[in-house]
């Protein structure tokens, strides 16, 4: 018997280990899934298999469970999915709330690929507007438009004009997304779409406004008339809306400020400048000045771009500390901020001038961000810093970038321009660098110098023997031709040895400096493997110098040398240049073509003509300003990426004049200043009427003095110690009254009816004088309207 029921007692023992075991794995299956995300994308393919099973199973934690992998497959591996579609529409009206939100997941993916099967579950989704839930019916809407079949065009707007009233503001947000969706699927739906619109854009919540404005930049840029009578409040809200939200608002009311309202303007009275500007303006301007310390980089940025393109000159000074804070927020608010002060600093330098020390070049800086550091610091050079920002620029030019160096060069050769004082000390730095071992930093400081000793030559600076004069240094660069390999840097030094090599008094040939026939050999002899660049130089030179001294004979047979090379040459340039300047030549050199002049059937030019038109044929030099797109608009794609983009925002100019103010005014402006103060019965009298129906006769509260403070009363409680000291009168004051009243409730006790029935007297009248109010305030109310 004992051995029976120790039998029975283990067999009891092990089903209830399994039914503990069973449940335990039930209820942590849900919570492995939780924790361990990672293992639903990693899942092998014959569980992917099982999923189908899943979804026709009766337990919803099966089907949750399939759903969730259905979603993980088709986020993380990308796999085509659609064949499920069948199985999950099915679980469209599913009681449980998280498997109802993967659906609408799915469903917004493959609603496009299967519309037949998607249309059968709009019944659901027309249902599920109706939900208790918000977030059901946001998502019912969101999936609904998210279908896309034209014929359910009009089904859409009409649940979008559903969802628009709806008290939900979370809802009432994603019928304003779900409006660019349905006007992308039928743009015959814009009116009914601009109706809601107007609609949502005259909502008190601040979660909606946001996508408002996305639904109206989408559907109806144009139509800024729609904004009249929202714009203050529009402005009155603007802190409240949320982050996104504010970046799109205020990027429509710039575009409103400037089409509508007038310009600011600058007049002068008595010898002070005086700023006119609009109410509504300054309205934007002090209802986005807060936005300034926005955490978000783009919120700051959208305000500054509102200060920059609407705010009076005295106003533009409050951009530059919010530009500086989010300056190092992350790179790439960085390489924002960098495009957005490359356009501030060239139109106003001032703002910034005391502050390029934040933009100084970091070793660690992208190279980019490197190049706009350095324009935006030579767009602040000026005579106080240019000392400093010099020394900055050598320093950069040994940088690992080769892009670097050459600006870093290029902001030298731009010092010397902006600064002249400054001039001497850049030819020095730039003299120094051409004796460097690296190739980018020898060409660069080549073309630098050209341009500055070009400048010099024609500003008329004198020649004098020093080091640093212009002659001097053309003479050192022509010597070191050797050392100088870059083409464009090779070219540039021909050009100014074949443009200043005039010379009186010379040595060598008469006319020409000594060292510039050295430099036209050395071209001859290495003609045959130089860049195009180089030989269109090479042959220029020839003839400049044949032309200065058309007699020496051995010139004449090195230029006849170097024409015969250009002739032959495989290059269509070099071929036509060479043919041109033998032309040219024909009434100096009669014979540099091999044939006579009167042979070739030509006309034939004088020496003087020829050098009119090889030394004096360009009329002045092309200041090469820094690279950048400073025509663009700050707030631009292509301002940030060089490049022309699709969708720039064009900004609009200003209207001179500006619209009718009045147009602005809303039923709420009116109506703050239509009514005067009244007193608290008359702003209850609709309850006054209500409870005169029910037969209970209301408690006025009606002030024994005036209705209204007056201003000197207002003013003394402004002083804390006054108004203790009338609270601490208040007080004893209603002691001695109460004490008053001890003595004497025996001698009004008999009085009392009587009072009673004239303060019934009293609110009768009361109630008669604030009917005769209210009527007043109603008729001027509805003539301030007309």
């Amino acid at each position: 018997m004992d051995g029976v029921n120790l039998n029975a007692f283990t067999e009891n023992a092990a089903r209830l280990g399994m039914r503990i075991q069973e449940t335990f794995n039930e209820h942590t299956r849900d919570l492995s899934i939780t924790r361990g995300g990672a293992s639903i994308f990693d899942m092998p393919d014959d569980k992917v298999k099982n999923i189908g099973k899943q979804l026709d199973s009766s337990s919803d934690r099966e089907k949750l469970d399939a759903m969730k992998r259905l979603i993980a497959v088709l986020t993380s591996k990308g796999r085509n999915v659609s064949a499920y579609f069948p199985q999950v529409v099915k679980n469209v009206a599913s009681q449980n709330l998280e498997i109802r939100k993967l659906v609408y997941i799915y469903l917004l993916r493959y609603a496009e690929h299967e519309p037949d099967l998607a249309l059968l579950s709009i019944n659901t989704f027309q249902k599920d507007l109706t939900d208790p839930s918000p977030l059901i019916r946001a998502m019912a809407l969101r999936v609904l438009s998210g279908i896309k079949v034209p014929m359910i065009g009009s089904l859409v707007v009409l649940a979008i004009k559903k969802c628009a009233a709806d008290l939900s503001p979370y809802v009432r947000k994603a019928a304003a997304l779900a409006i660019p969706k349905t006007f992308q699927l039928d743009s015959n739906q814009q009116p009914a779409l601009i109706s809601v619109i107007t609609t949502l854009l005259r909502d008190r919540s601040p979660l909606s406004i946001g996508s408002a404005v996305i639904a109206f930049e989408s559907v109806c840029p144009t139509r800024l008339d729609l904004l009249h009578q929202q714009y203050r409040r529009l402005c009155k809200i603007l802190m409240d809306v949320d982050e996104w939200g504010q970046i799109d608002l205020l990027n429509l009311l710039l575009r409103y400020a400037r089409t509508m309202l007038p310009k600011p303007t600058i007049s002068l009275t008595g010898g002070s400048m005086e700023e006119e500007l609009d109410g509504d303006l300054q309205l934007l301007l002090s209802s986005s000045e807060p936005l300034f310390q926005s955490k978000n980089p783009a919120v700051v940025l959208a305000t500054v771009r509102v200060f920059y393109y609407t705010g009076p000159p005295s106003s533009t000074s409050k951009i530059v500390n919010p530009l500086l804070r989010i300056l190092h927020v992350s790179r790439e608010a960085e390489r924002v901020v960098l495009a957005y002060l490359l356009v501030i600093t060239r139109a106003h330098p001032q703002l910034f001038s005391t502050q390029y020390p934040r933009l100084l070049v970091r070793t660690d800086d992208p190279s980019q961000v490197k190049r706009d550091k350095i324009n935006a610091l030579l767009n602040l050079c000026n005579i106080d810093n240019h000392q400093a920002l010099l020394h900055e620029f050598m320093d950069y030019a040994d940088d690992v970038d080769e892009v670097v160096v050459a600006d870093s060069i290029y902001a030298i050769g731009r010092c010397a321009r902006l600064v002249p004082s400054c001039t001497q000390q850049c030819l020095s730095a730039l003299m120094t660098m051409i004796k460097s071992r690296h190739d980018i930093i020898v060409s660069n400081a080549v073309l630098v110098l050209k341009s500055l000793v070009q400048n010099q030559l024609l500003a008329g600076s004198s020649a004098s023997a020093s080091s640093q004069s212009p002659l001097t240094i053309i003479s050192q660069l022509a010597r070191r031709i050797d050392d100088i390999k870059h083409p464009q840097a090779r070219a540039c030094v021909l050009w100014l040895v074949g443009q200043y090599s005039a010379t009186q008094g010379s040595t060598g040939i008469e006319g020409i400096a000594d060292w510039a026939p050295d430099v036209l050999r050395k071209s001859a002899k290495s003609f045959n493997i130089e860049s195009p660049l180089v030989k269109l130089q090479a042959l220029t030179l020839a003839a400049k110098l044949l032309l200065l001294c058309p007699t020496n004979r051995t010139l004449e047979q090195l230029s006849r040398y170097v024409f015969s090379l250009g002739k032959y040459d495989l290059n269509y340039d070099v071929r036509d240049r060479t043919r041109m300047l033998t032309s040219l030549l024909a009434g100096v050199s009669p014979t540099i073509n091999g044939r006579e002049a009167e042979e070739q059937g030509s006309v034939v030019l004088r020496r003087e003509q020829v050098t009119k038109v090889l030394f004096d044929g360009k009329a002045g030099i092309i200041d090469e300003e820094a690279m950048g797109h400073h025509h663009l608009s700050i707030g631009s794609l292509s301002l940030v990426t060089g490049k022309a983009m699709h969708g720039n925002g064009i900004l609009p100019e200003w209207l001179e004049a500006g619209i009718d103010p009045a147009l602005r005014q809303s039923e709420e402006d009116v109506t703050q200043f239509a009514l005067p103060p009244q007193t608290i019965s008359s702003a209850s009298s609709t309850v006054q009427r209500a409870l005169g129906s029910a037969g209970i006769t209301p408690v006025v509260l009606t002030p024994t003095g005036s209705s209204t403070p007056s201003r000197d009363a207002k003013e003394s409680w402004r002083d804390l110690d006054k108004f203790y000291a009338s609270d601490n009168d208040t007080k004893e004051s209603e002691s001695s009254s109460e004490e008053q009243d001890s003595e004497d409730e025996g001698d009004k006790g008999g009085e009392s009816g009587a009072d009673e029935s004239e303060d019934d007297e009293n609110d009768v009248g009361d109630e008669s004088g604030e009917e005769g109010t209210k009527e007043e305030s109603s008729e001027s109310c509805a003539g301030i309207r007309q």
